[in-house]
């Protein structure tokens, strides 16, 4: 089947998805316009503001849209080929990522825009909430570790479309010194923004086409930042450090909206480059049931492998601690959550498309970033030519290196948090000890690790991030058995995830103390034995409030 035929029948499946299931999801939660939001009734200009669903669904989609939908299947079809990973990116999007969103979201929105930690306090108990907390910040120490790593190589990739050349250039100092570039530029536009307070359409004439220049730029640059990746993987570091305590107009903010038309720009190149550029899938479209190289089978690590491209437990804390103070009605939560993940699963689409072009012996052993950006790279040049290769594939990669950024310096600053919270009382040296913790930690997994182990950190990554969601969706199966409504339709993605990483966890786990050492294989069987501990806990008191009878249906918005 040709590559358009496929992305045409996953897209009409997408907007099926929406219509049907998606409104079937929603009439479960009776949304009801005339209730007050959390957004309306809590207003201050700041954290709680109402904003209308297209433009926070952008905002939102560009929270969640990072580098997980791209990393994953990429890793994924190099392991069991292309139509596993578009079977599980399609349905599981659809019965269990956006689903997983929307119910987040709507939680939050029910219960004052509070987080999904404090929904598991009320629900499940002080215990749980403690246990939630501490899941949280392992999956995001995870999710540093693993992004850092990918990143790291990317900034020291090859390409083998530009080798043999006769000019001086380095692909991978090429996107460092882009990626580098690009973020002075979003510290500039903070700066600017908050100095003189210019309006926005005139920041965006300016800093939007700046951002493409610091593309062909960093061309131009690419011998200036060569390093290896282990360095490059402690600076990464630094920069969330410092990420974790910019004030967030400085750095955040400008870098979010900039990265959002990179997003864009690479989703629109994409589409383009699938039904336009004549490309032919080149990739198998099954491998094997075992990977060589893999501690288990297809069954489940093909799951987490593609991790946020179906199904993304960091998803629940962006809807539940973000998107759900902007919800301006009810209604909103389809479009924005349940809409807003399955535009991920388009994300992994492309990323997926970008792989399956190309023949497995020319991405063997290619770090993820490094095949998305060559891959964006060849659609682009459908449409400024093959004489921009350079430009082209520089981009693609930066466009992959802005949203692991802009996943970075959020995970920081929610670790730091978590870890606020956790130690108390809050403070300057509480501040001081939960960010250098959690910076700290996956430092020390990346020195031990070595180079290019982002394949084993990325599949603890993956399991960790989609039990989050397992979690999550046990915590909402549970407030809706204590309030009388039906569950079932979140029960079944709970238990089958669940399953999914429980297993995959164990299977790391006994693979890692087998082989009792120093490296990657052995943290991750720690890290999986206590992720493994802590979903028990919580596990085991979901079934203790199971077993109450369930509660009479309290009033609206509760």
């Amino acid at each position: 089947m040709s590559l358009p035929a496929l992305a045409a029948i996953v897209i009409v499946w997408l907007a099926l998805g929406y219509r049907v299931y998606g409104r079937f999801i929603a009439r479960q939660y009776s949304l009801d316009d005339r209730a007050a939001t959390p957004a309306v009734t809590l207003n201050d200009g700041v954290d709680f503001v109402p904003a209308g669903r297209f433009y926070l669904l952008g905002q939102h989609f560009s929270a969640i849209a990072a580098a997980g939908p791209i990393a994953g299947p990429i890793l994924a079809c190099q392991l069991f080929g292309w139509l596993p990973c578009i079977l599980w990116i399609a349905l599981g999007v659809v019965f269990i990522g956006a689903v997983h969103d929307f119910s987040s979201l709507i939680a939050s929105v029910r219960h004052r825009a509070r987080s999904v930690a404090e929904i598991v306090r009320e629900y499940l108990g002080e215990r749980a909430w403690l246990a939630m907390m501490a899941f949280i910040w392992v999956a995001l120490v995870y999710v540093i570790v693993a992004f850092t790593d990918i990143t790291a190589n990317t900034f020291v990739g090859q390409s083998e479309e530009l080798a043999g050349g006769t000019f001086t250039f380095n692909p991978g100092g090429a996107v460092a010194a882009a990626s580098v570039l690009y973020l002075l530029l979003a510290i500039l536009m903070g700066a600017v923004q908050r100095l003189w307070d210019p309006p926005l359409w005139l920041l965006t004439v300016i800093f939007v086409p700046a951002t493409l220049g610091a593309v062909w730029l960093g061309t131009e640059l690419s011998t200036w930042l060569i390093f290896d990746a282990r360095v490059w993987g402690v600076v990464i570091l630094l920069y969330c450090l410092a990420a974790s305590v910019t004030p967030m107009w400085l750095l955040l903010q400008p870098r979010g909206y900039l990265g959002g038309f990179v997003l864009y720009l690479a989703l629109f190149v994409g589409v383009v480059g699938i039904f336009f550029g004549g490309f032919t899938v080149k990739q198998p479209a099954f491998i094997t049931w075992h990977a060589p190289g893999m501690t288990g089978s297809l069954f489940p690590f093909l799951f987490v492998t593609i991790a946020c491209g179906a199904c993304s437990g960091f998803h629940g804390l962006v809807c539940s601690g973000t998107t759900s103070k902007q919800i301006a009605r009810e209604s909103d939560c389809s479009p924005v959550g349940y809409g807003g993940m399955l535009l991920e699963g388009f994300v992994a689409l492309i990323a997926l498309a970008t792989i399956m072009i190309v023949s497995s012996d020319q991405v063997a052993n290619r770090a993820p970033g490094v095949i998305y950006g060559e891959g964006i790279g060849r659609f682009l040049t459908v449409m400024i030519g093959e004489q921009h290769l350079r430009f082209a594939i520089t981009f693609g990669a930066m466009a992959f290196s802005t949203f692991v950024f802009d996943t970075l310096d959020v995970s920081a600053r929610l670790g730091r948090y978590i870890l606020e919270e956790l130690l108390r009382p809050r403070g300057v040296a509480t501040k001081i000890v939960a960010t250098t913790l959690t910076v700290a930690v996956p430092l020390v997994f990346i020195v031990i690790g070595g180079e290019s182990t982002y394949r084993v950190f990325w599949t603890l990554f993956g399991s960790s991030n989609q039990l989050l969601a397992a979690l999550t969706l046990l915590a909402i199966t549970t407030w809706l058995r204590a309030t009388g409504r039906r569950y079932w339709y979140v029960l079944l993605p709970t238990l089958f995830v669940m399953t999914i990483t429980i297993w995959a966890l164990v299977i790391q786990a006994r693979a890692g103390l087998t082989a009792l050492g120093l490296n990657a294989a052995t943290m991750n069987a720690v890290v999986a034995t206590v992720l493994i501990a802590l979903a028990i806990v919580l596990v085991r008191e979901a079934i203790r409030v199971f077993r109450r009878v369930p509660a009479v249906e309290p009033p609206r918005g509760g």
